[in-house]
């Protein structure tokens, strides 16, 4: 399924574009060879204003069949932890560091998820970088790790520096052209559905999503 190396989307990300014109190009994106066994793209959803983007690994089964992010069983816990952190869905954006499902299994049998390799996520890279660009959050939530190294380097480990409030300057790439503003680390919602002691993992997923709240409403 994975043949071959991932060329990237550098040269398919069109310069100066707003979402509406990011989501039609990346509809078609052939950056790596994810495109292939894929349905569709999934590229994002939400608000260009939000002054919070939420930035998880990639799309699911669920998402990849229905083309939007986070609407299978771990985006109904995010629905259901934003509301709990004071955090209006309809005023975040949502999107993943790798646009297409990666996975193993198809063809009449259950496709079964599969972490997306530091090729893919780099591959991908120049969307996210440009979708931030446009929506230039004051908080860009990071969810799990694969997010995470997206943006704050591979050796960056959410388990030792979730939770805390860290400075977007000098993490982002300057095309991206995003001044200010924070970046926090914290659990994917699939990791705390996983979790041994999921209420537990829930309370200080939520505990993360209000920081990132308060650093908002501290800008007001």
């Amino acid at each position: 399924m994975d043949g071959g190396a991932p060329s990237g989307a550098a040269g398919l990300v069109p310069a100066g574009a707003g979402l509406a014109l990011l989501r039609a190009a990346a509809a078609t994106c052939t950056g790596c060879e994810l495109a292939g066994p894929a349905t569709r793209t999934v590229f994002s959803a939400g608000s260009a204003t939000a002054r919070i983007a939420l930035v998880g690994e990639q799309p699911g089964d669920v998402e990849d069949q229905r083309g939007v992010p986070f609407v299978g069983p771990a985006g109904q816990l995010l629905d259901r932890a934003l509301t709990q952190a004071g955090i209006d869905r309809t005023d975040v954006y949502v999107t993943n560091a790798v646009k297409h499902f990666r996975f193993t299994g198809g063809g009449g049998t259950r496709r079964i998820h599969r972490t997306p390799d530091i090729s893919h996520v780099d591959a991908c890279k120049p969307w996210l970088l440009a979708e931030l660009a446009v929506v230039d959050p004051v908080v860009v939530v990071l969810l799990g790790a694969t997010a995470s190294k997206a943006l704050l380097g591979p050796t960056f480990k959410v388990t030792r520096s979730r939770g805390r409030l860290i400075p977007r300057a000098g993490h982002l790439d300057e095309a991206a052209a995003v001044q200010g503003g924070w970046m926090l680390a914290t659990l994917h919602p699939s990791a705390v559905l996983r979790a041994e002691d999921p209420d537990t993992a829930y309370s200080g997923f939520v505990a993360d999503l209000r920081l990132a709240a308060v650093a908002c409403s501290a800008t007001d």
